[in-house]
């Protein structure tokens, strides 16, 4: 039945970073579909607060503090969630950060960072899961790229350096673990409606006014839109699907030379 196709009962799924943002909401989405959610960050508050809004949605939620960016740490953190809940099953390397510094001005340390968060932390992650995957011939990693994964932004340099290597990463992971019946894939978002865009989706905001004129679809994403797509990538249903990134983005990137006005027929 088509139903089966994206039940997920008795899966576990490790969402990074997911205490927030769109990160909570694949793991609502994920959660309602009948898979074990557990979550990581580095804020043992954040860890606490999140159970609540999980609850609400109808979803248990384990939740460890690790740091993505420590092998030790990271190894750690999924020994505790392979022995209270299961060997992960479906990994969604969501964790991130953006640092909006032009090249010139931003410091060594800070592009650094930003890759060891949005690039290393992934491969880190995925080295930890990906054998028991392999062993059992079974597994989903869903990557979270960006459309910077394929364009550049002013100020945004070492976001789009890393999400561009991590789009390359996915491919790689492909190459070398899809004949073990592992899909790996990326999720790029388009601009999405959450608590950190929220100033700058004010009426007559500037950016607010490019991202309503330039998305085919008119109007921001959702993180449940977000959720959606995580859910096609963790189920049966994407089993040949490899290797993709997979553009969450209302058409805005059909559409990205668009300017309303210019070509309104």
């Amino acid at each position: 039945m088509i139903q089966q196709l994206f039940d997920l009962t008795g899966k576990v799924a490790l969402i990074t970073g997911g205490t927030h943002g769109i990160g909570m909401a694949i793991g609502k989405v994920l959660g309602q579909a009948g898979a074990k959610i557990c979550v990581n960050d580095i804020s043992e508050e954040k860890l606490q607060s999140c159970k609540a809004e999980y609850a609400d949605a109808g979803v248990e939620v384990f939740t460890v503090m690790f740091n993505v960016t420590d092998e030790a740490d990271v190894d750690r953190g999924i020994s505790i969630i392979e022995k209270e809940v299961g060997e992960i099953d479906i990994l969604v390397n969501n964790a991130g950060i953006i640092k909006r510094v032009p090249i010139l001005d931003m410091p060594l340390s800070d592009f650094k960072l930003v890759l060891d968060v949005d690039l290393v932390a992934p491969l880190i992650v995925s080295k930890r899961v990906a054998p028991g995957m392999i062993a059992k011939r079974s597994g989903k990693i869903i990557n979270m790229c960006s459309m910077m994964s394929i364009y550049g932004r002013n100020s945004v340099s070492a976001y789009a350096a890393a999400k561009g290597g991590l789009k390359l990463l996915t491919a790689n992971m492909t190459c070398e673990w899809a004949k073990y019946n592992v899909q790996i894939n990326g999720i790029g978002p388009g601009y999405i409606a959450t608590s950190q865009t929220a100033a700058i989706r004010e009426n007559n905001h500037p950016f607010n006014d490019l991202v309503m004129t330039r998305t085919p679809a008119g109007r921001w994403g959702e993180p449940e839109d977000v959720g959606n797509a995580a859910l096609f990538l963790a189920s049966k249903a994407s089993d040949f699907v490899n290797g993709h990134i997979l553009f969450v983005d209302g058409g805005i990137l059909a559409n990205f030379g668009y300017v309303k006005g210019e070509n309104d027929l």
